[in-house]
């Protein structure tokens, strides 16, 4: 079957997450994406945390890819990455402020070799600005956009978010740009630069926390797991009572519907009697006895039975889900987005699978590629035929 990237080659100098998430979703999307690493380690990611070999972080972000060595460093090492250029559509890095540059490797050089390239460019900080030759990794990036002043309780100092949406989010901004790029050059028949910074990416996502600050002029105070310290907002304790033993919910019961839903559920149909429930004034101020009220509840049921009775009622929730819960979850292994994957040396394993169904085009999820697998099959058609060889390249240290 026809995927929906299908035609489309990209040569990937990424790393770490921020680039390697963007092009994992093309790869996912159809395209053919060689990733290009250093040939001794390769990307670092296939060595972090101490792995000495390749890590279920690189596994997370390399799946459908090819990988080739190249040493930058020689010159026949850019040829052949120049070459490669040549046939390629796209061409993206998220290397140090610079990097490319110091390298003779920028957009005038790649564009000279091929007019129609597009080079996408993920930086911390971006090329330009007072900020641009700051080195970022996500938490600087969630810190810099306002996540961590986002995040955290009323009294507390501000607090890193759980998940990397500095580097992932970044790189699914990268993702629309270079979709747009290629759509315009289907029009203007040239390419050209897309640059997306994760300070940037996450200002974008901060835009609702944003306007609680009427344009700057109003410090924002963080309010935890609640909105505005709202009762029947936030984290409700759910039995047994264990770590993760907590589901979320926005149960705001001011008359209407949400009121008798949230009454019948906790099987208090007097709740619907107390004049206070309907004067919004009162109701705020009685948040510690309706969350104690809702958690007495919540606390003798385990946090799914939690958040299909809600559900069913029309009230937003959710259990707080472990990574073990993810990894189990029959609606995400329904949907794919838990897959199981065969790898040359790690055997089988769990991989997080595409969040974009398309129904023409279905995803078929392959394991990251090892070290240089794809060497041969990439850069045989390279070599100029004058005797020169794979092995011959590797004594030179150029593979």
């Amino acid at each position: 079957m026809d995927k929906a990237l299908n035609g489309i080659r990209i040569v990937d100098m990424t790393q770490y997450e921020a680039g390697t998430s963007c092009t994992q979703m093309l790869a996912w999307l159809g395209a053919d994406v060689i990733k290009v690493e250093e040939p001794t380690r390769g990307d670092p990611g296939r060595g972090i945390r101490g792995t000495d070999f390749d890590s279920d972080y690189f596994l997370n972000f390399n799946s459908n890819k090819r990988s080739v060595t190249l040493n930058l460093k020689t010159a026949r090492g850019k040829e052949l990455l120049l070459e490669l250029v040549k046939q390629a559509d796209v061409v993206t890095e998220n290397l140090s402020p610079g990097a490319i540059e110091r390298m003779g490797l920028g957009y005038d050089t790649l564009s000279a070799v091929n007019p129609d390239i597009i080079l996408a460019r993920i930086k911390g900080f971006g090329t330009y600005g007072p900020y641009s030759n700051i080195k970022s990794f996500d938490p600087v990036a969630q810190a810099a956009g306002g996540a961590f002043s986002a995040t955290g309780d009323p009294d507390g100092p501000p607090v890193k978010p759980g998940h990397s949406v500095g580097d992932s989010g970044t790189g699914m901004h990268a993702v629309v740009g270079i979709l747009a790029a290629l759509w315009q050059r289907q029009t203007t028949g040239k390419g050209q630069q897309v640059e997306v910074s994760m300070q940037d990416a996450m200002v974008n996502f901060g835009r609702t926390w944003m306007t609680r600050s009427e344009q700057g002029t109003v410090p924002i105070k963080r309010t935890g797991n609640s909105f505005g310290n709202r009762p029947g907002v936030g984290t409700f304790r759910c039995a047994p009572g264990g770590y993760d033993d907590y589901v979320y919910m926005i149960a705001i019961p001011v008359r209407g519907a949400m009121m008798n839903a949230l009454a019948a559920a906790l099987d208090r149909p007097d709740l619907l009697d107390d004049p206070r429930f309907s004067d919004p004034a009162q109701y705020m101020e009685m948040g510690d006895e309706i969350n104690a009220l809702i958690e007495e509840w919540t606390m003798q049921r385990d946090k799914f039975e939690v958040m299909r009775i809600l559900g069913e009622i029309g009230i937003p929730c959710s259990a707080c889900f472990s990574s073990e819960d993810i990894y189990s979850d029959e609606h995400l292994l329904e949907r794919e987005m838990i897959v199981r994957v065969d790898h040359p040396t790690r055997g089988e394993f769990a991989v997080p699978g595409c969040p974009i169904k398309l129904s023409d085009s279905p995803v078929e999820l392959k394991a990251a590629p090892l070290l240089g697998e794809h060497n041969a099959e990439v850069l045989s058609g390279l070599l100029n035929g004058n005797g020169e060889t794979l092995e011959y390249l590797k004594s030179q240290k150029v593979i």
